[in-house]
């Protein structure tokens, strides 16, 4: 229990008094993000705020990657339109209350599966994604971080701009704390700049009774962040197939959306703090905190990249920062709400938007002209699909499919074979380059069947078989030599090419023959007689 509570993870000394105020700031960051996210699918405020406290308090205390800061996010909540759609569809009549019984069961069985993929240590999977889908991911992520404050721009419940005076009020104090957090740090670094800027602003507006928007004017008509403590909430609904059915692909993809979020967001905050996180632990804490978010009656969330770079830009670098985040939220919630529900929007906004200067990949501009183009492709790409669907796991999931695939051409393509023929009238075929589903078309026609000489040596010193394609592969080569009457050998096959051919034999037939003095090791005989010992024995025949 020890190594969960540690605030030391990474043997750093940990800056009390920098972490508490980062932690601050991180909280009245997430006031309007998470009102703003749960009014998305048409939740109140306060399932949204429950969810950040949950959420934040659980992964800051037993999450993989001390800094980050998890909450109510836009990705989970857009899931939840889906399945509210699909409620109304099968239950006309169904109540509002009942559909929120139904969130929180996703949310559950979410929190469950995310659980799972820790213990099954799933998270190391987040290697697989390349660097051009990262830039992509963040890049992308920034757009929809600044143009999700250009509301705050428009009159309320329209698509027009505020009038020209609220406009200029809204945009010079929008300015001014951009300002502030630029040019504070030049001068001192004491106090977390964001912090600083808010405190200003809102000291100017309150003071001076500036009429501007406020967070209270983001919520709909008698709602309000004043509650207690989160309340218990068992959903009430039928335990039946239908009800699975109905939950679970939705809790599947909210599970998903949550982890490839976090796992991302944990590598973007390792290598900004150099220091490495665990993603298995932190899909079993992202998992621990959904799973209770939906009994505290919360929507659920994942990893926050915004409040997130806000905690770490701000020097914090330990769980403590978190852990204040959380509960200085609760602490709007159960006594502040008053003078939360009057901070004005624009300190708020210029924050965001220096979070989305900040989150931008401004050096992937430069690597245009340096890196393949196929990675320029994925780059923008996936850049494309985050700000225009706002569905990052679809955007990282095509991102990876796109370049597995520029990968697999580019290798396909590298399959070459040197061929001579020695003084015994063996013609030797030197094959370089892997020999998998890709390569195996290219592969196969490197052979002269007809004109080859009755023996034939494949020698794979500079090359493997990589997949059961590559083996069908030799399975039709060496048959295509059996049936004109010529002799096949495989040459220099390293151990994991022998045991893949070992692990086939039941489904393929390899007619190889293997030379005795190429010395190929095989694994550990089966039967004990004295032939099958026989580590250099004929394969195949």
């Amino acid at each position: 229990m020890k190594k969960y509570l540690n605030l030391f993870d990474f043997k750093q000394k940990v800056d009390y008094k920098t972490e508490i105020l980062s932690g601050l700031t991180v909280a009245l960051a997430l006031v309007p993000e998470a009102i703003a996210f749960a009014l998305i699918p048409g939740f109140s405020p306060l399932t949204g705020l429950y969810a950040a406290f949950v959420l934040a308090l659980i992964t800051s205390i037993f999450g993989g990657r001390p800094g980050m800061i998890s909450g109510a996010t836009g990705a989970v909540a857009v899931v939840f339109i889906g399945l509210i759609l699909e409620l109304k569809r099968n239950f006309p009549e169904i109540e509002p209350e009942t559909i929120l019984n139904y969130v929180f069961a996703t949310v559950i069985v979410a929190g469950v599966l995310q659980i799972g993929a820790g213990l099954l240590r799933l998270g190391k999977f987040i290697r697989l994604v390349p660097h051009p889908v990262m830039f992509g991911f963040v890049n992308g992520l920034a757009i929809i971080i600044f143009m999700a404050q250009f509301p705050n721009f428009y009159q309320k419940g329209t698509d027009a701009l505020l009038e020209t005076t609220p406009f200029m009020i809204m945009l010079g104090l929008t300015l001014f704390t951009m300002l502030i957090i630029w040019g504070l740090p030049k001068l001192t670094k004491a106090i977390p700049s964001s912090l600083v800027a808010i405190v200003v602003v809102s000291a100017i507006v309150i003071g001076f009774g500036i009429d501007t928007l406020t967070v209270a004017d983001t919520m709909k008509e008698g709602e309000s962040i004043k509650g207690g403590f989160p309340p218990i909430s068992i959903p009430q609904i039928p335990i039946t197939w239908e009800t699975f059915t109905i939950i679970f692909p939705y809790a599947g993809i909210v599970a998903g959306v949550g982890l490839i979020e976090s796992l991302l967001t944990l590598n973007i905050i390792d290598e900004i703090t150099e220091t490495r996180g665990s993603g298995n632990r932190e899909c079993v804490a992202q998992g621990t905190a959904n799973f209770l978010s939906g009994f505290l009656s919360g929507m659920g969330g994942c990893a926050m990249i915004g409040q997130s770079l806000i905690n770490t830009s701000s020097g914090a670098r330990a769980r403590l920062s978190g852990i204040t985040a959380a509960v200085m939220l609760l602490v709007f919630i159960m006594f502040g709400s008053s003078l939360i529900e009057r901070l004005p929007m624009a300190a708020l906004v210029g924050l965001m938007f220096m979070v989305a200067i900040g989150t931008f990949e401004w050096a992937s501009f430069k690597t245009f002209r340096k890196m393949p183009n196929s990675d320029v492709v994925v780059m923008v790409l996936v850049t494309l699909i985050t700000a225009i669907t706002h569905n990052l796991a679809i955007a990282v999931l095509l991102g990876v499919i796109i370049s597995a695939l520029a990968y697999s051409w580019e290798n396909a393509k590298r399959i070459r074979a040197r061929k001579r023929i020695d003084e015994d009238g063996v013609k030797h075929y030197e094959i370089y380059g892997p020999l998998f589903f890709g390569s195996t078309t290219a592969f196969a026609e490197k052979f002269d069947i007809q004109n080859d000489p009755t023996e034939v040596i494949v020698d794979f010193r500079e090359s493997r078989v990589a997949d059961m394609s590559g083996i069908e592969a030799l399975n039709k080569l060496t048959e295509r030599y059996r049936n004109v009457g010529k002799k096949i050998h495989l040459k220099h096959l390293s151990k994991d090419c022998i045991q893949l051919l070992e692990d086939a034999e039941d489904i393929i037939d390899v007619n190889v023959l293997e030379d005795p003095t190429y010395k190929v090791v095989v694994d550990k005989p089966k039967k004990k007689d004295a032939e099958e010992q026989n580590p250099f024995k004929l394969w195949g025949l």
